[in-house]
């Protein structure tokens, strides 16, 4: 995807769009990345872009239960940080990629984006004092959350090999060279993603 976000025909592509474009972002901050260096916390933090990948899959299907009225997933919180040594990078961004289908899949399902959306009680950091959301509040707010950890995962990324955002991008997407922008390469002898 581009550095902007193509046109769109209404609200509901509007915030399908601007959601994926806040998920290539985090695809981006992991292009090129081994096993090993996604499993990396490099800051004084204990982020990294494997964990926040697969972080975010869990956190977008667990929006998508709440917004379908389903049961969400019963998953240890910290391990859904971390990438663990059973797990691959490859792995966490091809479940990434089946949570954004089945995000996509559950919103074409709904036909008002106005429909309300049960608040869960009892959670702390949700309002008591709101009895429902919108479809819309819900999707507006994967964008927010993605978007923030798409800007961990940058920082997270930068500090693992010094990589940034639109070098990463043009080298994901097989940009040319320009006087602006240089793509991403791997330094020279280090080891390649499998």
């Amino acid at each position: 995807m581009p550095g902007n976000v193509p046109p769109v025909a209404d609200e509901r592509d509007g915030l399908l769009a601007f959601l994926d474009q806040q998920r290539q972002g985090v695809r981006n901050a992991a292009f090129g990345l081994t096993d090993e260096q996604a499993r990396l916390a490099p800051t004084a933090g204990t982020l990294s872009v494997g964990g926040l990948v697969k972080h975010l899959a869990q956190m977008e299907r667990n929006w998508v239960a709440i917004m379908v009225q389903e049961p969400g997933q019963q998953a240890d919180y910290d391990d859904g940080f971390r990438l663990r040594d059973d797990e691959t990078l490859a792995g966490a961004l091809a479940d990434y990629a089946k949570a954004a289908e089945e995000t996509t899949a559950a919103v074409a399902g709904i036909a008002d984006m106005g429909r309300p959306v049960p608040v869960p009680k009892g959670v702390p950091w949700f309002p008591d004092d709101v009895d429902a959301w919108s479809v819309r509040w819900v999707l507006l707010h994967l964008i927010e959350e993605t978007a923030r950890h798409a800007g961990h995962a940058d920082l997270v990324r930068e500090a693992v090999d010094g990589a940034t955002c639109w070098p990463l991008m043009a080298a994901a997407e097989g940009w040319p060279a320009t006087p602006w922008v240089q793509p991403w390469q791997p330094a020279t002898g280090a080891a390649q993603p499998a």
